[in-house]
């Protein structure tokens, strides 16, 4: 039986031309359209040679339409600087920017120092306050001086055993955060807080709030002490 000839059989399979034909450009054309249905979104999440690609795959994981587990594995995979564009995406769902920001998070032991410090100025507040653990001090330097960190996220870190004495002097004496009223109350309940800003925060407190501060204050005794005196004085 004769063969047949070569210009009768396809160049590729139908699945690989049409692969072929979605470039770079069309798929990311395609995703900018938020009205894309699911089924669109996973035919392109299928393309393997686009899936290869740093754009295509975090366009296709931010893309309201994209199946909840190709998310998620599409978050997994991506680079850090790409989960950090990602999780500062203002249409991507809160959840998968909460997942993303604890990637980002879990990645930081292994990152080098310039990344972190890139971080520092770039990432979101959850990210940021996390670097303000850093073990290197122009890191979180840095965090403190990032807009998107925010009065909650220092409150938060400052009673965390992490929090180390020159972090905490340099919030004591940073222009922005050492004026904010619950930084303050922070600050006068953590152990590393100096003397000379305690008593400035203390003064600034009324006595009924002063008083609830200090009992339950981390603050060294003799620093108590004198603040208590001080509020007496007050009387």
């Amino acid at each position: 039986m004769a063969l047949p000839k070569d210009d009768a059989l396809p160049a590729h399979p139908p699945q690989a031309q049409e692969e072929a034909a979605l470039t770079e450009d069309l798929a990311l054309a395609m995703l900018k359209n938020r009205d894309l249905t699911e089924e669109e979104v996973e035919e392109i999440s299928r393309n393997s040679a686009l899936m290869k690609l740093r754009k295509v795959r975090l366009a296709v994981a931010a893309h309201p339409r994209t199946a909840r587990r190709t998310a998620l594995r599409l978050i997994r995979e991506l680079y850090t600087f790409d989960l950090v564009q990602f999780s500062l995406m203002p249409a991507v769902a809160a959840d998968l920017k909460r997942i993303a920001e604890e990637q980002l998070i879990s990645r930081l032991a292994s990152v080098t120092l310039g990344e972190r410090l890139s971080l520092a100025r770039r990432s979101s507040s959850l990210v940021v306050a996390a670097l303000l653990f850093d073990k290197d001090v122009p890191v979180w330097q840095t965090a403190l001086e990032n807009p998107r960190l925010t009065e909650a996220a220092i409150v938060k870190a400052l009673p965390r055993p992490q929090a180390g004495a020159a972090l905490v002097e340099a919030i004591c004496h940073h222009t922005k955060w050492s004026v904010r009223h619950e930084i303050r109350i922070a600050l006068l309940r953590n152990p590393h807080t100096p003397l000379g800003p305690a008593r400035e925060f203390a003064r600034r407190l009324p006595p009924p709030l002063l008083r609830d501060v200090l009992h339950t204050s981390r603050l060294p005794e003799k620093t108590k002490d004198l603040l208590r005196r001080e509020l007496e004085n007050r009387k």
